[in-house]
């Protein structure tokens, strides 16, 4: 079964991808790191993608299932999604998606307020020199977004039964244990 991994930013969501695919053996697509590659394309759609991305704001919705059923196309292993889906909308599409692939997954929120989030993220553009990390607006605005149109989308999992929660705030390897166990329980 797939895992669909939710969390504002800032709260682990990719550190803790890496240690669930290494214990669980889930292929990562993170959606990130896929628009941030293609934003670094010179091409009409990497212009795209880079002008989105710098300003805050969302990629448009064709592109995103583009890119995730491309990546389904190649792979049978389990993936967990990181960054995907962020409105309902694209919750829409991706489980169209999904169920078009005979797909089955679960969802797990990483929660975290957003004073900290905003720190870590910060920390986050002067360790690794994120360009989207170093505009503290846009940060902002990032956080604003995925309340609004993200939050939504976890209460809606919520209420179909498939979503899980865990705290973020503890040390890394903290919040891994305890989502090793949700997903054993579960």
């Amino acid at each position: 079964m797939d895992l669909v991994l939710f969390g504002i930013q800032g709260s682990g969501k990719g550190t803790q991808a890496k240690k669930l695919a290494e214990n669980f053996g889930y292929t990562i697509f993170e959606m990130g790191a896929e628009l941030r590659s293609m934003a670094q394309s010179d091409t009409e759609t990497g212009r795209c993608v880079k002008a989105c991305i710098d300003a805050g704001q969302l990629v448009p919705p064709n592109i995103i299932m583009d890119v995730v059923s491309h990546a389904l196309l190649k792979t049978h292993e389990k993936v967990l999604f990181d960054g995907i889906p962020r409105d309902m909308h694209q919750m829409r599409e991706f489980d169209s998606v999904m169920t078009r692939f005979q797909r089955l997954f679960r969802c797990v929120q990483l929660t975290l307020d957003d004073a900290t989030a905003f720190v870590r993220i910060q920390g986050r553009a002067k360790e690794q020199g994120r360009a989207d990390d170093m505009n503290p607006d846009a940060v902002q605005k990032r956080i604003a977004i995925f309340k609004a149109n993200t939050v939504p989308v976890v209460e809606e999992y919520r209420k179909e039964g498939k979503m899980i929660d865990v705290d973020a705030s503890p040390a890394i390897d903290q919040v891994f244990e305890n989502l090793k166990k949700v997903l054993s329980a579960s």
